[in-house]
């Protein structure tokens, strides 16, 4: 939405939080594709839930999504007999075109003119520069309007491309800190975890496998699930843990998680600490096991908790984070020009997590539907590696990945978005050993996470 829209709609929203009819809107909304099924449930779930805390939050949502979303609104309108509204819209958007004027950013704000001591109202530009002080005696003052007063690259709702955000944040500092607050703060940005606690965080620790499953003793998965439980307490989470569970138990327990009431809460979160195997899959790969020796796809796992199986979810970030192999590969992984300090052979404490895996039979119809499936929202699994390869863990200090998780949880949380926070650990795990490996993620969440520390 362009700066003139984005200023109607702020000059008219009393009217419209005071007038607006959501309920009559929301299948408006939808079939012209103004919002997702999942936006328009966080809208819904606003404040209160009361009509005019859904009218303040559409109409602050309204202002992200694109240049045509004013007039699309407009139609909406329309289409639900809303025309009182509709026509005041209309005739003060044709206003603001032909006064332009009428609708400058903050066009309230007095000129200013920059002097060397700072900045000065213009009705005092008359002043005279110290000589006293060179640096600033050849400067000319520069008269400021609202434009340069507040830039584009500024304004909380537009995130420019073109500025970027640090890559290295070395000393995790005050500074680093504030810029994640300014982030949060903006909930077109990045999801809002005011709640506390922040949700639940469900953890399976499959340690001890049956006899006839033909998979042995995970020894130290218990370190991993520790640190993980003092991790996302930490992080504000209620920590359940399950240890052990069959393939069927697995997904009973994450059934009755899905059918929990999570509307008090802001975020979800689901560990899986277990054997794995590759799996056919449409949307998201590989599987873990049961101690029975039976697999459940990442692909059901996630599944459970769609919209259609956790209302109450819907919009909100759900994680999961699935430490098993992917495969049998062994990467090696190749020569570089300067090899890390950190690499280093492999001890007799680290085995991987891996199972032979059996791909069932695929239709081409099967293949060809991948293209049509919708995208989930709101998810992002986390992969301790990548699909097909071992990973690996050492029996004393836990498996790579989420001694390395922890880690950088730990000293970045503050200051980092999951992404980047991510993004360290797969770097850091890259690093290790002779035989290689690489965390990676699904990522398809809308905004950026942080979290709550």
């Amino acid at each position: 939405m362009d700066e003139a829209d984005r200023q109607l709609l702020r000059r008219c929203r009393v009217r419209l939080v005071s007038e607006l009819q959501v309920a009559e809107l929301w299948d408006a909304l939808l079939s012209r594709e103004l919002f997702t099924r999942d936006m328009i449930e966080d809208i819904q779930r606003a404040g209160s839930g009361s009509r005019r805390d859904q009218a303040r939050q559409l109409v602050t949502d309204l202002e992200t999504r694109g240049r045509q979303a004013l007039l699309l609104f407009i139609c909406c309108l329309e289409d639900t007999g809303q025309d009182t509204l509709a026509s005041f819209l209309r005739s003060s958007l044709q206003a603001g075109k032909q006064d332009p004027e009428a609708v400058k950013p903050l066009d309230r704000l007095v000129p200013v003119v920059l002097g060397p001591m700072g900045i000065i109202p213009k009705e005092q530009k008359a002043v005279k520069l110290d000589p006293s002080q060179p640096a600033l005696g050849n400067l000319t003052p520069v008269v400021l309007g609202p434009e340069e007063l507040w830039p584009v690259q500024l304004r909380p709702e537009v995130l420019r491309p073109e500025t970027p955000r640090p890559v290295d944040i070395s000393s995790g500092g005050t500074h680093d800190v504030c810029v994640a607050e300014k982030i949060k703060g903006h909930a077109e940005l990045a999801y809002i975890l005011d709640a506390d606690p922040c949700g639940y965080c469900l953890i399976i620790n499959n340690v001890n496998f049956c006899p006839s499953s033909g998979l042995s003793t995970r020894t130290g998965s218990n370190v991993d699930c520790e640190k993980l439980q003092v991790r996302f307490r930490w992080l504000h989470f209620m920590v359940e843990v399950k240890t052990d569970l069959t393939a069927k138990k697995m997904v009973g327990a994450l059934v009755e998680m899905a059918g929990r009431d999570h509307r008090a809460l802001d975020c979800f979160v689901v560990v899986i600490l277990s054997h794995g195997c590759q799996a056919s899959h449409l949307q998201f790969p590989g599987a873990v096991y049961g101690t029975d020796g039976c697999s459940v796809s990442i692909e059901k796992i996630v599944s459970i908790f769609n919209g259609t199986g956790c209302p109450s979810l819907g919009g909100k970030p759900k994680l999961f984070f699935i430490q098993a192999c992917g495969g049998e590969q062994k990467d090696h992984g190749f020569e570089v020009a300067c090899a890390s300090s950190q690499g280093g052979a492999l001890d007799s404490d680290s085995e991987p997590d891996a199972v032979p895996y059996q791909e069932g039979p695929r239709t081409f119809d099967q293949l060809d539907a991948v293209s049509s499936l919708p995208t989930p929202s709101d998810i992002l699994v986390s992969y301790s590696t990548f699909p097909g390869f071992v990973s690996w863990r050492d029996k004393k200090s836990g498996s790579w990945y989420i001694e390395t998780l922890d880690g950088v949880l730990k000293q970045w949380a503050r200051s980092e978005d999951l992404q980047s926070l991510l993004l360290r650990v797969a770097n850091a795990v890259s690093e290790k050993g002779i035989y290689k490996q690489i965390p990676g993620c699904f990522n398809f969440l809308r905004k950026k996470l942080f979290f709550k520390t």
